[in-house]
């Protein structure tokens, strides 16, 4: 049985899902030089939203298995894009921080998706803009309660199963 949040929550994933291959898409006619895979970038974002952070931390934030993350930083490393510096007490754990290749990709990024919002955004009435603009708040409310469920979700699965007997 559906129900209206049922049928909102699926409309809405698709439309996510399409706006998103679209961004990708703009950008890649926007930036048909740009070498960097989707992955990359949202990694060296993150890294750039939080300079410093571990594997793991980055892991957590992109709900990507560890070794992913390693991969990607491995490989955006020996490109130039990001640093990995050991932890003095502790040489086994690493930190990233971007490099200025790394933080200039970011930024090409980040403004080739901006130009190209802007100009689908313009194409739209008055009206129709008003309406996103009013939607943002929510969204980001969105945004927050997915990250507060999938939280829990995880901090419920990190917690140590109890033995039973039978």
């Amino acid at each position: 049985m559906t129900t209206p949040a049922t049928d909102l929550s699926s409309s809405f994933a698709d439309l996510v899902a399409r706006l998103r291959r679209a961004m990708r898409r703009a950008a890649r006619v926007a930036q048909p030089t740009m070498s960097l895979s989707v992955a990359q970038l949202e990694l060296l974002s993150v890294i750039d939203e939080r300079p410093g952070s571990r594997p793991g931390e980055l892991a957590q934030v992109l709900r990507l298995a560890p070794n992913s993350i390693s991969t990607l930083a491995n490989s955006l490393a020996a490109s130039g894009m990001l640093h990995r510096a050991s932890n003095a007490a502790d040489k086994r754990a690493v930190a990233y921080s971007l490099t200025p290749a790394g933080a200039a990709e970011v930024s090409l990024w980040r403004q080739t998706n901006t130009t190209s919002l802007a100009s689908a955004l313009a194409a739209l009435t008055s009206h129709e803009q008003q309406v996103i603009h009013r939607s943002i708040p929510v969204l980001n409310r969105l945004v927050a309660l997915l990250d507060e469920h999938t939280d829990h979700i995880d901090n419920e699965e990190e917690k140590p199963r109890g033995r039973t007997t039978s």
